[in-house]
């Protein structure tokens, strides 16, 4: 066995393995998927209408890569969850929208205050939500529910018709956003660290 940290799925053989061996839970995380349904489309619509009229949403382009990197850095130690869900930064290449890399970001004046990036090919019906941000001074404000409907909008309109997401299950702002919008947790994941 090793001394580094485990990340399992729940319940599985693995999990068990080192609970036996007197493994203990040091972090909890979830992966969750939202199915495209009927009435989804304006229920979403609805739900980033509801944003702060302060602010606008838009999908993010090479000219903000400067931006973006910068609320990504300002953000960064705010990932609860340890190694399942650690966020190692975002490169040059990462913070660049391209083709099957999207990425939406919430705008006070010409400031981004918030962003999500998804990824989706345009021939698939999957997608996938890897980071949803927003600035220490807009949180609580449903930026992040707003921002991220935005986002699965334009996803199902794509074509998409399974999005998932996932993270801490310390994160209760994701997980109240995911809620809000329709996602519904199907997998749990522990990290596991071995005995002292």
């Amino acid at each position: 066995m090793t001394d580094s940290p485990a990340v399992v799925r729940q319940g599985s053989p693995r999990h068990r393995e080192l609970v036996e061996a007197g493994w203990q839970v040091s972090e909890e995380s979830f992966g969750a998927q939202l199915d495209a349904g009927p009435g989804m489309l304006e229920t979403l619509d609805a739900r980033a209408a509801a944003l702060d009229p302060a602010l606008r949403l838009r999908p993010l382009t090479a000219d903000d890569v400067e931006a973006v990197l910068a609320l990504d850095a300002a953000t960064a130690a705010d990932y609860p969850g340890g190694p399942a869900t650690a966020h190692p930064g975002l490169t040059l290449e990462q913070a660049t929208p391209g083709p099957g890399r999207r990425g939406f970001g919430a705008f006070d004046g010409g400031s981004l205050v918030a962003m999500t990036w998804v990824d989706a090919r345009p021939d698939s019906a999957y997608a996938e939500v890897h980071i949803t941000v927003v600035a220490p001074a807009w949180r609580g404000c449903g930026v992040a529910s707003a921002l991220k409907a935005t986002a699965v909008v334009e996803l199902l309109r794509g074509g998409a018709t399974r999005i998932r997401s996932g993270g801490s299950m310390r994160n209760t702002a994701i997980l109240r956003a995911n809620a809000a919008l329709g996602f519904r947790i199907d997998e749990h994941w522990l990290t596991l660290v071995p005995p002292a």
